[in-house]
C-alpha cells in the first residue's frame, strides 16, 4: 500500500489500482475498491492524496478486509431516494426492502385517492428508518410514526431523520415493542401499517457478514422465524382503519402460511407480491371497508 509519507505526491487515481488488487485478492467485488477510495478522498480521482485521507482509506480497507460489511465500513448506504446512516446497531438496508416500500406506496396511493387529508402510516421496527422515512420523503400527504424496541436503533433513525429536511416535520419516533409503542388513541385509525420484522428461523445458516455483524434481534425472532410476523398479522386488525392496509416483508417460504393467517384473521384482498428478483417478498392485505 502507498505509504502515508508519499501521500502529498500522488493522486487517488494511483491509489485505486492497488486498492482493487487488495479487494480482488480477498475475493470481494472490485467495485468496492472504488467506493472505498471515493469515501476516503472524494469522486475526483485526480485530486492529490493527503496523509489524513490516506490514513482514513487504509482504515476503511483494513475493516473491509477483516470481514466487516461494506455498508458499515462506509457508514452510510443508498436506499431509494435516501442516503442513510448505517452501523451495527441496525440492519443494512437491502434492495428487497426497497421493493416492499414500492408495494406500500401503491397501497398509500390507493388510500390517498380522493382524500384531502393526511394518510397515517406506521413503520413498526423501523431500524435505520429506511421504510418510514422513504414514505415520508416520497409522499407529502404522509404522516409517519416510526417505532423500534431498541433505543440504539432509534438513535440511528433519529440521525437519519435529522437529515431528511422538510419531510422530517411529518415524522414521529416512538420506542417500544411492536404495537406497545403506539398510543391507544391510534387504535383503529392507521391507514397503512408497514414492517420489515425479523423473519429468520433460529436454525438457519446465514453468511458470516450477516450473522457476525448485523444485530441478531433484528434478524431472528425465534425458532420458527414467523413469531413476529404472526404477531403483526394478528394485531393489525385492531389498529388498521377500515379500508387501510398491512404490508409486511417476509421470506418467500413463509408467504403462503402468512397469507392464510391473514385471511383467517379477517383481512381481505390478501396478496403476496414480489421483490426485484421476482421472489415472493411482501404480504399485502387490507381491512374490510
Amino acid at each position: 500500500m502507498v505509504e502515508a509519507g508519499d501521500a502529498d505526491t500522488i493522486a487517488w487515481r494511483e491509489v485505486l489500482p492497488e486498492t482493487i488488487a487488495r479487494i480482488e485478492e480477498a475475493g470481494l467485488p472490485i467495485a468496492e475498491a472504488r467506493w472505498i477510495v471515493e469515501e476516503a478522498g472524494g469522486t475526483d480521482l485526480d485530486e492529490p492524496v493527503t496523509r489524513r485521507c490516506m490514513a482514513h482509506h487504509d482504515e476503511l480497507l483494513r475493516r473491509r478486509l477483516a470481514g466487516e460489511p461494506l455498508q458499515y465500513v462506509l457508514g452510510h448506504w443508498s436506499f431509494r431516494t435516501l442516503d442513510l446512516m448505517v452501523d451495527p446497531r441496525v440492519l443494512i438496508p437491502r434492495a428487497e426492502t426497497e421493493a416492499v416500500v414500492g408495494h406500500a406506496l401503491d397501497e398509500f396511493d390507493r388510500i390517498a385517492a380522493g382524500r384531502s387529508g393526511a394518510v397515517l402510516v406506521v413503520d413498526l421496527g423501523t431500524g435505520s428508518g429506511a421504510i418510514g422515512l422513504s414514505i415520508a420523503a416520497e409522499r407529502t400527504a404522509a404522516r409517519v410514526v416510526c417505532t423500534d424496541c431498541s433505543p440504539e436503533a432509534l438513535s440511528v433513525a433519529r440521525a437519519n431523520l435529522s437529515g431528511l429536511g422538510r419531510p422530517a416535520r411529518r415524522v414521529t419516533l416512538a420506542e417500544g415493542p411492536w404495537f406497545d409503542a403506539l398510543p391507544d388513541g391510534l387504535r383503529g385509525r392507521l391507514d397503512l401499517l408497514v414492517s420489515n420484522p425479523p423473519y429468520v428461523g433460529g436454525g438457519e445458516r446465514l453468511p458470516p457478514e450477516v450473522i457476525d455483524w448485523e444485530p441478531h434481534g433484528a434478524l431472528v425472532p425465534g425458532t420458527e422465524g414467523t413469531e413476529d410476523l404472526d404477531l403483526l398479522v394478528d394485531g393489525s386488525t385492531t389498529w388498521i382503519a377500515p379500508g387501510g392496509a398491512l404490508v409486511l416483508e417476509l421470506d418467500p417460504r413463509q408467504a403462503d402460511r402468512l397469507a392464510e393467517r391473514a385471511s383467517a384473521g379477517g383481512l381481505v384482498d390478501v396478496d403476496v407480491r414480489p421483490d426485484l428478483t421476482g421472489r415472493d417478498r411482501a404480504l399485502v392485505a387490507r381491512m374490510p371497508g
